[in-house]
């Protein structure tokens, strides 16, 4: 079994290493186009059986983005496998403070703080006075949009310049107060009380509890419109609304205010509260994310809150039917006259785009002359490698021809053959090392060599083995010559003698002039010496 691996290895090596270049890098490039598709497959099949975990950060638990917050939550995990747990906090700016240093996911959050948190030159986020602050902030969607509101019992206030020396009931921490303080400085007011009574727990319902005990002369909101705490003050605690007028003026510091109006009659029909249209100032309430937040789990959460937008009105608390109506103003932030707010988030952006034309789409003409480009290009590639393999082919065919005209060749001048067969050997391979016929077409010129080389290695022994029988034949005739001397015996001594010096003599001119080898001498020698000591005896 071993042995067999090692085959399978040898041989799928040897397959790549025959291969020419451009079959080499289209192999590879097919091979890490494979291996890429395979661990997206596996990457995105193990994303469906392994279930996200977003924590949001929704503000204080009697707000609208709070309720909203706890549908979102109900409709995602019934449509996915995502888990959202909502969680309350002080408000904007701690749940964007949570956010930026990872603690939770997501967060509800009024676009006028979170555009503060945002560097204006960069559109980056600011750092965060938190160590290991890392996460940016991304918009998600607007959910609806809060309303500056503020409520007074004292009929003598009628404009927002009159809270000069005057207490408001308003926690003095997240966006809300933040937002108040704008307005503060844009009217250079600077003696108003804050009431938060030094509690950490200080909060919306607590604020409300001051405001009808008449410790507090004002109370204070970023709240939609029809907010459930302002509607029982203004219905059961004699609240009123005052205007909040200059919206366009403070847009200049904080683009992301808005004009708008309280409707008259919004809180209460007769007599109407507010008895006119108040115009006031709007913020969105964002739904905004950590750029840590993956791409794919911020796109399903955006898919699931925009396809189901009755589903999560049903979800709402029925305790809160004021919030109801708002889930019909969930929009996508380009939509919104907000302006400076922070960038989307990438998912939320796949999902909006989602029936715009792909790249692919937008630049089909351009993408189908470039590959219209490539596939002319690649076929002349491949035309002229054609060209140049057959101008190859060609040569190297010359070469096994010449070899092979060798080999048929006369065979009366072998040397000669053999002479012109290694030079044409070493043509072939200074063409091979200057790549002007390929290893393949060199290793069958070599088979057509070695084939012509061992032709005239044959002919030659073939000829010189012809040779050696003449040699042998006529150095017998010589021997046999002087045996029948001996046996036809009838003359003297001396004229035999004088035979066989003869028969000698014309030996040694035959082995002169080679026609006769040195063995076939030496065996005449043998014969001759015989023959002559016979001759001695007589």
């Amino acid at each position: 079994m071993a042995a067999l691996k090692t085959s399978h290895k040898l041989s799928f090596t040897k397959f790549f290493q025959q291969l020419d270049p451009l079959s080499k890098f289209v192999f590879i490039c097919l091979g890490l186009f494979s291996t890429g598709l395979l661990a997206f497959t596996l990457w995105r099949v193990a994303g469906r059986f392994t279930a996200p975990e977003i924590i949001l950060a929704a503000g204080d638990k009697e707000g609208e983005s709070y309720i909203i917050s706890q549908a979102i939550e109900k409709v995602v995990e019934s449509k996915s496998n995502i888990k959202i747990t909502v969680r309350e906090t002080g408000g904007t700016s701690q749940s964007l403070e949570l956010l930026k240093t990872g603690q939770v996911q997501m967060a509800a959050a009024q676009a006028d703080v979170a555009s503060e948190e945002m560097d204006v030159s960069t559109r980056k986020t600011k750092p965060s006075k938190s160590e290991g602050a890392n996460a940016g902030l991304r918009t998600v969607a607007v959910l609806y949009q809060d309303l500056f509101q503020l409520v007074v019992r004292n009929p003598k206030i009628k404009q927002f310049t009159q809270l000069q020396g005057k207490t408001v009931a308003l926690p003095a921490k997240g966006g809300q107060y933040k937002s108040f303080q704008k307005i503060t400085q844009h009217y250079g007011l600077t003696d108003i009380k804050i009431i938060e009574e030094g509690q950490q727990d200080y909060n919306d319902t607590t604020a409300e509890e001051d405001f009808k005990s008449r410790r507090a002369d004002a109370l204070f909101r970023v709240r939609a419109v029809g907010n459930k705490g302002i509607s029982t003050l203004v219905q059961n605690y004699s609240g009123r609304l005052v205007a909040i007028p200059q919206a366009e003026a403070m847009k200049i510091k904080h683009p992301a205010f808005e004009s708008t109006k309280i409707p008259q009659g919004a809180y209460r029909g007769s007599p109407a509260v507010p008895d006119e249209d108040l115009p006031t100032i709007a913020v969105s309430r964002l739904l905004v994310a950590g750029d840590t937040v993956e791409k794919s789990v911020v796109r399903e959460i955006t898919r699931i809150i925009f396809e189901n937008r009755q589903a999560i009105a049903d979800a709402v608390s029925p305790d809160h039917p004021e919030v109801k109506p708002l889930i019909a103003n969930i929009k996508d932030p380009r939509e919104s006259a907000s302006v400076g707010l922070p960038p989307l988030h990438p998912g939320a952006l796949a999902f909006y785009d989602r029936n715009q034309p792909s790249f692919v789409q937008e630049n089909a003409d351009y993408l189908a002359l470039i590959l219209t480009v490539l596939l002319l290009t690649l076929s002349w590639i491949r035309q002229i490698k054609s060209w140049m393999e057959s101008h190859r082919k060609n040569e190297a065919d010359e070469y096994i021809q010449s070899a092979i005209n060798l080999m048929k060749a006369n065979s009366g001048n072998l040397e000669n053959n053999q002479k012109q067969l290694d030079e044409i050997f070493k043509k072939a391979a200074d063409a091979l090392i200057d790549e002007k016929i390929s290893q393949e077409s060199f290793r069958t010129f070599n088979e057509a060599y070695k084939t012509s080389r061992e032709a005239i290695e044959r002919e030659r022994a073939f000829n010189q083995e012809q040779i050696e029988h003449k040699q042998r034949e006529l150095s017998a005739s010589y021997i046999k010559a002087i045996v029948e001397l001996l046996r036809n015996n009838n003359g003297s001594k001396d004229i035999l003698q004088e035979k066989v010096d003869t028969i000698l003599k014309e030996v040694a001119e035959k082995l002169v002039s080679e026609e006769i080898s040195q063995e076939s001498f030496r065996t005449f020698i043998e014969a001759y010496k015989t023959t002559k000591d016979a001759i001695e005896r007589y």
